[in-house]
């Protein structure tokens, strides 16, 4: 089958996917979707070798800076999300200049105390930020209209619709970055930090400028979230929640662009799907904690190398068998 038509297929399921859904799983699904964005934002900081623990507080930054926004100054609310993805990418730049000064595992602690701080001081100052409670009453999405089809933000599918074209045009920009020679230096910085800084390359600032761009792209992420639920507080980005995204990109693998995309998917299915059913739910750490460990074990190169191996074989079933003059 032509790629044409399996991306056309695939859209049209993700279309029509919402309507053979309850409310309450229409729900999941807007939620997903913006997490495959928090998730994707944070394999492209792993590209230089960083692993993050701030980078859900950095979705919080998004989160808290496009609700003030809308509420303080009366900003639009698509204005308000673009700002609140540059207000966490610049919030990143100013973190960078301690945190960069670590690596590997100092790094790791580091961020970890730098996002404590910042939600420290959510939960400390009730103006702006309304301490411990949050911010309620978040403006939502205004309502609009395509043709025949009416946005209403309050029903989950129109959400879903609009988080996904955001979503999708985002994903499509980090997979460009990606690709891009940037992309490959972040590869280098990496792997070989020390023959790349021995040919040139400012291996800080490459280290800073990733660090921004997958920031900025949570922050949009956290402004998704705060405008479809209305109210956020310090403890919806906890270390609770960064321990699950962890996990979806360990568990999916981070060779490739889509393995913790991968990895975010099937333990939210396995989560909402499968634990719920059976009531489990509040094992959910534990059973997650089994998943990477046994994932680690028996999977080390992720749910990624599943696919990358079935991908294989199916291209070598298809490709022509040569002649033994060949």
């Amino acid at each position: 089958m032509p790629k044409f038509l399996i991306w056309i297929a695939a859209l049209a399921a993700l279309v029509a996917l919402p309507h053979g859904l309850s409310f309450s799983q229409q729900e999941i699904l807007v939620f997903l979707t913006i997490n495959v964005l928090l998730v994707a934002s944070y394999r492209l900081l792993t590209l230089t070798g960083e692993w993050s623990l701030a980078h859900v507080v950095i979705m919080g930054v998004g989160a808290y800076s496009s609700a003030l926004l809308t509420k303080k100054l009366g900003v639009y609310v698509p204005a308000s999300m673009l700002l609140g993805g540059v207000i966490a990418a610049l919030i990143a730049v100013l973190l960078s200049f301690p945190l960069f000064r670590m690596k590997g595992f100092y790094f790791l602690i580091g961020s970890f105390a730098a996002g404590e701080i910042i939600r420290l001081l959510w939960k400390r100052f009730r103006d702006p930020f309304g301490g411990a409670k949050g911010i309620k009453g978040i403006d939502p999405m205004p309502d609009f209209s395509i043709g025949f089809y009416q946005f209403d933000f309050f029903e989950p599918t129109s959400y879903y619709y609009f988080a996904g074209v955001i979503v999708a045009f985002c994903l499509w920009i980090l997979w460009r970055i990606e690709k891009s020679p940037v992309g490959l230096t972040f590869h280098a910085v990496h792997w070989q930090d020390k023959l790349a800084q021995a040919s040139g390359v400012n291996v800080r600032a490459y280290r800073t400028l990733a660090f921004a761009i997958a920031s900025g792209f949570a922050g949009i992420s956290g402004a998704l979230l705060a405008h479809y639920v209305g109210t956020i507080n310090p403890n919806a980005f906890d270390i609770d929640l960064m321990v699950f995204v962890l996990t979806w990109a360990i568990v999916g693998g981070t060779a490739t662009f889509y393995g913790p995309i991968l990895g975010c998917v099937v333990l939210t299915v396995i989560n909402e799907v499968v634990l719920r059913e059976l009531g489990l739910e509040q094992m959910r750490p534990l059973i997650y904690g089994a998943i990477m460990i046994l994932s680690i074990l028996f999977l080390p190169n992720g749910l990624e190398s599943i696919v990358q191996k079935f991908t294989k074989r199916r291209a070598a079933e298809g490709a022509p068998e040569r002649s033994p003059a060949e």
